[in-house]
């Protein structure tokens, strides 16, 4: 019940504290906590664990919040206006119930970290300017429905984190290879078989460094490199050896099935 919260919007109102967390207060909707939208101070607010199921586009009055934190809701709905809070670099909507964001989300203008485990979306639920956020250091898209990561991820040019783990993906795009800044890369549980030759040009090996790629069916070479050690299969896929291999992979992927003649196909029709 929203009733819960009004003590701690009431007191916060009074502190001035620029932090306000309403954890686990059974709020269903935003609107129903009285003096929420009047806390124009606040630059950290966090709702998590609560039952919300839409955010309302009365969040845009908060104008000084940096970080947005409405993990583990019921959430749906984000209004098209969320993107002009200007100064959010921190938004977590992971655990919710998305399954699509609105046209405009990528016009955030200094948004770092984009948190989206544990939801509905899929390669068509993002908007066509998505890839716009060139500020972001860190996209967490886990345990979700993508079966392709669209090639236009090669703009996030200041992307550190790529978390695409517990996805359908089917294949990673060469551009990935044109992060330059990337350092975490997180694949495990898809139904990934090759890696682009061009994920060689990234510096994924090292104390400092993360690739996961365990629970995919790769193919032998890559499975047996695997193995061995995560350097193994970047040593590999560097290889000239591997790029023949891989070129021929994807010819084959792409060829269209044999043609059947029409008398085969009276007989499959039985």
């Amino acid at each position: 019940m929203a009733g819960k919260a009004k003590k701690y919007v009431d007191e916060n109102r009074e502190s001035k504290n620029p932090e306000l967390e309403l954890v686990d207060k059974s709020i269903v909707n935003l609107l129903e906590v009285p003096g929420l939208f009047d806390l124009q101070h606040i630059t950290r607010l966090t709702l998590t664990h609560n039952k919300i199921a839409a955010i309302p586009v009365n969040i845009t009055e908060l104008v000084n919040l940096e970080h947005l934190n409405l993990f583990n809701n019921h959430v749906k709905e984000i209004p098209s206006t969320i993107n002009s809070l200007m100064k959010l670099k921190i938004l977590n909507l992971g655990m919710n119930k998305l399954n699509s964001l609105p046209r405009g989300f990528g016009a955030f203008p200094v948004l770092e970290v984009l948190e989206l485990t544990y939801n509905n979306l899929n390669e068509k639920s993002l908007p066509g300017n998505f890839f716009c956020l060139d500020t972001l250091r860190a996209l967490y898209l886990g345990d979700n429905d993508f079966e392709i990561i669209p090639p236009e991820i090669g703009r996030l040019k200041n992307l550190q984190i790529l978390v695409m783990r517990d996805n359908d993906l089917i294949a990673i795009p060469k551009e990935v290879g044109e992060l330059p800044r990337l350092k975490e890369l997180h694949l495990q549980g898809n139904r990934l078989t090759v890696l682009p030759p061009e994920l060689g040009n990234l510096d994924l090996v090292g104390s400092k460094q993360v690739f996961r790629g365990e629970n995919n069916p790769w193919v032998t070479p890559i499975a047996d490199q695997y193995q061995v050690g995560v350097s193994h299969v970047f040593d590999y896929i560097r290889s000239d050896t591997y790029r023949f291999l891989y070129g021929r992979h994807i010819a084959a992927e792409s060829a269209p099935p044999p043609k059947t003649n029409d008398k085969s196909k009276k007989i499959s029709r039985g």
